[in-house]
């Protein structure tokens, strides 16, 4: 037992349950989960807040649609450029002192933020570089954050952890930007950026009590640059997870039109001062609260494809309200359902993401995720900025529009709910002993063969099935694989594939999941010998 004023990450002890059937709450009877969900609520209060002074004092700089656009673009770059190395560091070093880092990181850019526009030091290019800082706290932050969700809590509130980590982003969406605009109607942006430093401490200090159970490593940690390669390799030879991040980019590359031409609508259409835009904003973010509270309830209906075709044709629609509408609470009704659509497909992607990644790869497959989206928000963002400077806005708004519906095709070939049953918890069940290998574990590369008998009617079977294989072998760390027929003895296959050392090869056996066991289990079925396939070790001499 730990002290009472400590948190202390334990395993959680219930009976398996549905997903389905898990209480949309249930995750916040973890003290961990709950506390740093409440801390990382106040934290995002204080970010939106801070969006709001940064667009709205960039509003004031410059009248240039493009420089109010390149806002949205600083604050996504860092996602689409930090985020994988942030994975990789999730993965390899202790996340919770990672996780420390970037909360000082961040409290570091927001103080400094305040202290300049204080001293009356704002320029265009110092708001941008500040959204630019801060969001590189946040690409440092996001992975790690994301990653240890599982941990926190049982698999079978997972779903509903998901969906309460994007409902708190949205309660925090609902409250900041009318917050902020009530302070900036009365005081000075240095106010809002201040608060916003202020709120990173509270994250800092639970993560900071938070006494969470070491995670034993049986073998030593990877290097940055091999544990970058296996990340990319793994993202490469995992179908489920190239649908999600296929249909990511589908999404947000014309979903960015409609937040990054929102301030422009409220300043230059509808006149709006930073307490009307607030209102706007916070009127997405109780549709978004709305979306979240409900989703439970549809999931149950609909399952992720026809859940994301639906929220796509809604944010479609309302993207051509803010192209069309200039009557203030009638715009307002219809952001509310831009909320409501972007959670839905928020919770959706994040989900998919989420089971779709093994627990070694997590952070960094999470952080491919994460690159996408934002780069697909900071290429998205400066496109419709450009459009609606050369053009304008409601044309913008109209070309992303028809692109959301295009998009929505993609569906049709790259599907999230292909393989429903994939199991990704480790097993260990096929985890051979190994030989022992004269000097350092460094040496290789080794190539790794598996032999099989396989009757003739059954070779194309065989074969088939052995692609799987091939993904499996890819995916924990194989840099090449290949599959062999002996001529001279008909119906005898070779299976060799290569990793880069025998430390590789040590983890590759670490990293086997229930599905990968399933795979070689089917595999081997056809092998027609009662002794398993005769497996070969070749280290590549000094």
């Amino acid at each position: 037992m730990t002290q009472a004023n400590d948190l202390h990450l334990t395993t959680t002890e219930e009976p398996p349950v549905a997903a389905s059937h898990a209480s949309p709450w249930a995750p916040l009877s973890q003290r961990v989960f709950r506390m740093l969900w409440i801390a990382t609520v106040v934290s995002n209060v204080g970010s939106w807040m801070n969006d709001v002074g940064v667009n709205w004092t960039m509003l004031s700089l410059s009248a240039d649609p493009l420089a109010v656009a390149l806002v949205q673009a600083a604050g996504s770059l860092p996602m689409f450029l930090f985020a994988l190395p942030s994975g990789v560091m999730a993965d390899i070093v202790d996340r919770r002192k990672y996780l420390l880092f970037s909360q000082v990181w961040v409290f570091i850019a927001a103080a400094g933020l305040a202290v300049l526009s204080f001293t009356g030091h704002i320029t265009p290019l110092v708001l941008l570089a500040a959204a630019f800082l801060l969001s590189t706290g946040a690409a440092m932050s996001s992975p790690p954050f994301q990653a240890v969700v599982p941990d926190l809590v049982s698999k079978s509130q997972l779903g509903p952890a998901i969906a309460l980590n994007s409902l708190g982003i949205n309660i925090s969406r609902a409250i900041g930007p009318a917050l902020g605009g009530l302070v900036l109607s009365f005081a000075s942006p240095w106010l809002v950026f201040a608060l916003n430093a202020l709120s990173v401490l509270g994250v800092a200090w639970v993560l900071y009590r938070w006494k969470a159970e070491p995670n034993v490593q049986h073998l030593p940690p990877e290097h940055f640059f091999p544990a970058v390669r296996a990340g990319i390799r793994y993202v490469h030879a995992a179908p489920v997870l190239r649908n999600v991040l296929v249909r990511t980019v589908a999404f947000f590359l014309f979903g960015s039109a409609g937040w990054a031409l929102l301030p422009l609508v409220a300043r230059r259409e509808l006149g709006l001062g930073p307490g009307g835009y607030g209102i706007m904003l916070a009127c997405i973010g109780i549709g978004a609260i709305t979306g979240a509270v409900l989703l439970p309830r549809m999931r149950k209906k609909l399952n992720a494809d026809q859940l994301m075709v639906a929220a796509s044709i809604l944010f479609a629609a309302t993207m051509l309200a803010l192209a069309y509408v200039r009557h203030f609470w009638l715009l307002n009704a219809c952001e509310f359902f831009t909320g409501f659509a972007w959670i839905i497909v928020l919770s959706t992607l994040n989900l998919g993401a989420q089971r779709s990644a093994a627990k070694w790869v997590k952070a960094r497959a999470l952080a491919v995720y994460l690159s996408l989206f934002f780069g697909s928000m900071t290429l998205g963002s400066a496109i419709w900025g450009q459009l609606a400077s050369h053009y304008s806005i409601p044309t913008s708004l109209l070309i992303a529009t028809v692109g959301m519906l295009l998009a929505s095709t993609t569906v049709l070939r790259w599907r999230l709910d292909k393989d429903p049953d994939l199991d990704l918890d480790l097993s260990t069940h096929l985890q051979q002993a190994l030989p022992e290998i004269k000097g350092h574990h460094d040496r290789g590369p080794v190539m790794v063969s598996y032999e099989y008998q396989v009757a003739e009617e059954n070779t194309h079977a065989f074969i088939r099935c052995m692609q799987e294989m091939r993904r499996v072998r890819r995916r924990s760390g194989a840099i090449s694989w290949g599959i062999y027929e002996d001529v001279a003895r008909p119906g005898t296959f070779v299976e060799s594939f290569i990793v880069n050392s025998w430390i590789e090869h040590m983890r590759q056996l670490e990293r086997y999941t229930v599905n990968d066991c399933k795979i070689q289990r089917r595999t081997q079925k056809f092998h027609l010998s009662e002794t398993p396939p005769v497996v070969r070790y070749l280290v590549a001499p000094y």
